[in-house]
């Protein structure tokens, strides 16, 4: 069974039609990268996997129930169970400022009322996977850097055990030698979790994705205009807009991390 497929899938604003006829589907375990500029569609599509937005038509599957069918009291069941975990561009949007990082990351667990034992466990356990010391997430987040922001943020998302994590911009607010941290941090989340959770990673920038995922979704106005795995979508583009975006990027990272 895949984690997500969207089938036919279309969202409209208005009379704009911001996604046309989307089909794709991401399996336990897998990454998959969403690329495209600005404008193409990208965040719109992860909003409609979250049912931020609803789909016109098409259907949005995720573990085999289409949430885009979800109503009232079963739609907020559903947001509730952690099934599908949202990462903010900007990590500040999911953690409290004025509160020590170690609340925001637990809040969750809180809501849903889970036994301190098996709490601290899933706490320790997130914050194992990002790379985060203990000591750092007694701080506020503005004593943390942005990377370690970010990895508290992915921390957060983690400990409710989601299906999916949908991750939008994660590194691009970063410097260099932080988005190089966060990157190999999705990387070894993605080897040490398996199939127990799946991501889709959602960027403008080919570069990390090429580094971390295993699929990539090329969007363009949106339509997906290739797909494939990312080693082969990277080396032998077959769309005319795949190779604009893989030009404009100086180096490619290493491909070593993908799996085969």
């Amino acid at each position: 069974m895949t984690v997500l497929e969207l089938d036919g899938v279309s969202v409209d604003y208005g009379r704009v039609r911001v996604l046309d006829r989307i089909s794709l589907s991401v399996r336990p375990g897998e990454v998959v990268g969403v690329v495209g500029e600005s404008g193409s569609g990208k965040t719109t599509l992860a909003r409609t996997v979250l049912r931020a937005a609803a789909a016109s038509e098409g259907q949005v599957r995720v573990a085999g129930q289409d949430v885009n069918r979800l109503r009232g009291r079963a739609l907020r069941a559903w947001r509730r169970s952690g099934a599908v975990q949202y990462v903010f561009q900007d990590p500040l949007r999911s953690l409290d400022p004025g509160a020590p990082v170690v609340d925001s990351i637990v809040e969750g667990l809180r809501i849903a009322r889970i036994p301190a034992v098996d709490a601290e466990r899933r706490r320790s356990a997130a914050l194992e996977a990002v790379g985060l010391d203990e000591d750092l997430i007694t701080r506020l987040p503005s004593g943390l850097s942005g990377g370690q922001r970010q990895r508290a943020a992915i921390a957060r998302a983690l400990v409710v055990e989601p299906r999916l994590l949908v991750l939008d911009e994660p590194v691009s607010a970063l410097d260099a030698a932080s988005r190089d941290r966060v990157v190999q941090a999705l990387i070894a989340l993605r080897d040490r979790r398996g199939s127990d959770l799946a991501m889709l990673v959602i960027s403008h920038d080919i570069g990390s994705l090429a580094a971390m995922s295993d699929r990539l979704v090329v969007l363009n106005r949106g339509h997906i205009v290739e797909d494939g795995l990312t080693r082969r979508v990277v080396a032998q583009p077959q769309h005319p807009y795949t190779r604009r975006l893989i030009e404009s990027v100086p180096i490619i990272p290493t491909l070593s991390a993908n799996r085969p």
